[in-house]
């Protein structure tokens, strides 16, 4: 079997030997393109059994790429899977229109390539029979689609077979098992009643003989006392003292409990009354900071400087963290039936950078002096065309806030260019840099700035 070529299409250097060591592990071929222009010249000399394409690239995006591919009648029946950071069931759909046969994301795992190439028919089948490739429409429901991919699902035995062939294999054991619990049962039962017995009878024949009754002593009758004298009244009223005496105490400590009792009743009557006043006033208290923190955020919203957010080198500018910035502030805005204006606006850094064109470059280390910069530049954010600079996810939030306009708030996307916030270093401080001082100042200066305007 003649050994299958594929072609990797990706400005990203890492992503192309990541995606080629994958497919080197099923015996196949691997050339790779930075670029679709070069993708174009290298078809035009060499057919490959199956193109990985990137879609965010300078140049010629991704769907170009594929339209130039179906469009030749030479390179038509290539198929081409998308290789790309994109995501959702939109570009999915956009990709199979132009002619992809599936998508595949960056962060790919070696079951998905796997899956991808036994599809296409680029490696042989599998001995166990589990996977196998099925036209569309067959009609067989244990087919599995994903991203254009068709995998056979093995046969799946039930729960309850599982079960009846569980209880078939141990009935015979549990059998025997019980059987011999109920032996040793009975066997010690009767070893206990044998002792039960020998016990009682040994007791019976070691009784001692009964002791003889007792005899009864008779003892004289003591005469009678003489009865004592009558005691004297002042006896009598010391008695009585003495037993009235408990009597009073007992009444003064009531009759302090009960005043005590009063007092405490009355304090939490005052206490009672001085935490309700103070709920009021922390109630009062919190509806004043909400709307003061309303006000603020408004004020905030509707401030000339807006929200500033960084854009790292090397990613889309209206995406990742910016995206779901604005997606805040457009919640807050209908939440306060704000009516107006959002300005998005995109300003492009110049970075120290080490590399080629050709290679690709990255931001330079932070203890390189700066005049040992390879480029100082943004080659990325000048690579990027006005669609470019939008990720899929944003350009469905703008669909999304145009369909409901009634609402009175419209989204403004626009590119600054080279508007530096922060000044980069010049004279001795430039001469003496390094390259982590100035991209520090390039990190504030790539951007994307938000902007409210309120309708007038």
């Amino acid at each position: 079997m003649a050994q299958k070529r594929a072609l990797i299409v990706d400005d990203s250097r890492s992503a192309r030997v990541i995606l080629g060591r994958m497919l080197e592990g099923y015996a196949l071929q691997v050339d790779s393109s930075e670029s679709a222009e070069l993708a174009l010249e290298y078809l035009r000399q060499t057919k490959p059994d199956v193109i990985f394409m990137d879609h965010l690239m300078p140049g010629m995006d991704g769907f170009q790429a594929i339209q130039a591919i179906k469009s030749d009648p030479g390179t038509a029946t290539i198929p081409v899977v998308m290789y790309t950071s994109q995501e959702g069931e939109l570009y999915v759909s956009q990709a199979r229109a132009l002619g992809a046969v599936g998508v595949l994301p960056k962060t790919v795992k070696q079951a998905d390539v796997s899956r991808v190439l036994y599809q296409l028919r680029l490696l042989p089948e599998r001995r166990d029979g589990l996977v196998a490739t099925h036209p569309r429409g067959s009609g067989d429901p244990s087919h599995d689609m994903d991203g254009g991919i068709e995998i056979t699902q093995p046969a799946v035995v039930s729960s309850r077979e599982f079960e009846t062939a569980i209880r078939a294999a141990l009935a015979p054991a549990l059998k025997e098992q019980s059987l011999e619990l109920r032996r040793f049962f009975a066997a010690g039962m009767e070893a206990f009643a044998r002792r039960l017995g020998e016990g009682r009878g040994a007791s019976a024949e070691g009784k001692p003989p009964s002791s003889p009754a007792p005899t009864v002593e008779v003892l004289p009758i003591p005469e009678p006392e003489p009865p004592a004298p009558a005691l004297q009244w002042p006896l009598v009223a010391g008695i009585a003292a003495l037993a009235l005496l408990p009597t009073i105490v007992l009444g003064v400590l009531f009759s302090r409990n009960a005043d005590t009792t009063q007092s405490l009743m009355q304090a939490n009557a005052r206490l009672t009354a001085l935490m309700e006043e103070q709920q009021s006033q922390l109630a009062a208290l919190q509806k004043s900071n909400a709307a003061a923190e309303q006000q603020a955020a408004m004020a905030t919203a509707a401030s000339p400087a807006g929200i500033v957010e960084p854009v790292p080198y090397g990613e889309t500018p209206l995406a990742g963290a910016r995206l779901e910035r604005l997606r805040d502030l457009i919640e807050k805005l209908k939440a306060q039936n704000f009516r107006g204006k959002v300005k998005v606006v995109t300003y492009t850094g110049e970075f120290c950078l080490t590399g080629n064109g050709i290679e690709g470059y990255s931001v330079a280390a932070d203890d390189l002096p700066l005049k040992r910069c390879d480029l100082v530049g943004n080659p990325f954010e000048d690579g990027l065309g006005p669609a470019q600079r939008q990720s899929l996810a944003f350009a469905n939030l703008l669909a999304s806030v145009r369909q409901q306009a009634a609402d009175g708030l419209t989204i403004e996307v626009s590119y600054a260019g080279r508007r530096p916030a922060a000044p980069y270093p010049e004279g001795e401080r430039l001469a003496k840099g390094t390259a982590g001082e100035w991209n520090r100042i390039a990190a504030q200066n790539n951007r994307v700035e938000l902007a409210v305007e309120a309708a007038g």
